[in-house]
């Protein structure tokens, strides 16, 4: 059951790369990514066995036992492992954009080649083709590790290609030594491992994507009370073309739309000497400026100077600030009357 779940999880993750690849434009990064994921997915289909005896004998008379599903799982391995080079090549300071695809192209021609001869000489040669080539894949990762979005994705897909390395190995050292093969309908030796190693590069490969849908999520749900509030003073900010369906757009909507609106409220862009220069500090200039939105007619009043994000601040981060300081206004609004009830 889990290797039937494992193959469906790495589909998934192959489709979503094909869907990033239809809303981008398709760079031969990208589209190795997506060759690389599918040929992981096919390892794994392949790899279950009740697919790996239906395929062994689809030939007329059928093949010799494990033969031609042994085949596939070694090539598409050797697939992803060409895939991922194109992508690590491109990571390197002699590579340019220039001469990628070209690059690409005789990685491609080396990697049909190995396919070739895999199959019609030696698994045990194809998977030492897929170790070499995991090792300069698992190298390039190292040198491109980072605390970011990126880095963090690079960093579980290098991870589950090393897994495939020694593996890889493994697998070639039970070649040397003329290892028992598996018996038709059992999982091939160590499934665990290659179903964690699947899993490892599946869930590297789209967790750019996961992150940043669920960074907009939080976005959307932290700054939705001062947005509510700004639009509804405001409800022309709000384009009509802002039907944005994606929700990284619908946080960038949004942010544009928190600022639009406090342009405006602040006098599209009129300078009040009176309001004095805004602090530096983010927190204090943001306290400011969120109470003066809460309530523009009280004692607070800011300019231009003040709406506009902070230096070394983004428009997201500076409207995330607001949000936060106007979250803590209102709440001490409400707690001031209470207090005073109580009192008296």
């Amino acid at each position: 059951m889990t290797l039937w779940l494992t193959a469906l999880l790495v589909w998934v993750a192959a489709g979503a790369r094909v869907g990033r690849v239809l809303v981008k434009p398709a760079t031969t990064a990208r589209v190795a990514i997506v060759v690389a994921v599918a040929a992981v997915a096919l390892a794994a289909t392949v790899a279950i066995p009740d697919i790996a005896v239906a395929i062994d004998n689809l030939l007329p008379g059928g093949v010799r036992s494990g033969w031609l599903s042994t085949g596939i799982v070694t090539s598409a391995w050797i697939l992803f492992t060409t895939a991922t080079s194109v992508v690590a090549s491109a990571a390197w300071p002699v590579v340019s954009r220039r001469n990628l695809r070209q690059i690409a192209l005789v990685v491609y021609s080396i990697g049909a080649l190995a396919i070739a001869v895999t199959l019609g000489w030696s698994f045990t040669f194809g998977w030492i083709v897929v170790a070499l080539a995991a090792v300069f894949i698992v190298t390039t990762g190292l040198r491109n590790l980072d605390w970011t979005t990126l880095g963090r994705g690079i960093a579980i897909y290098t991870a589950g290609t090393a897994l495939v390395a020694v593996l890889a190995v493994a697998n070639a050292g039970r070649g040397f030594s003329n290892a028992t093969p598996t018996p038709p309908g059992e999982p091939t030796w160590g499934w665990q491992a290659w179903e964690i190693a699947s899993l490892l590069i599946a869930f590297g490969a789209v967790s750019i994507v996961v992150e940043l849908w669920w960074r907009a999520r939080v976005l959307l749900r932290r700054i939705k009370p001062l947005h509510r509030l700004m639009i509804g003073r405001f409800p022309d900010v709000v384009a009509p073309e802002q039907n944005a369906t994606s929700t990284q757009l619908k946080a960038s909507d949004h942010v544009a739309q928190v600022m639009d609106a406090l342009y405006l409220l602040s006098g599209s862009g009129i300078v009040i000497p009176a309001a004095g220069e805004p602090p530096t500090s983010v927190p204090e200039r943001a306290a400011v400026v969120a109470e003066w939105a809460r309530n523009p007619l009280g004692e607070l009043f800011v300019d231009a100077r003040w709406i506009a994000p902070p230096p070394g601040v983004s428009p997201r981060g500076w409207v995330l600030a607001l949000a936060s300081k106007y979250d803590e206004a209102v709440a001490a609004a409400g707690a001031a009357p209470r207090s005073a009830a109580a009192t008296n």
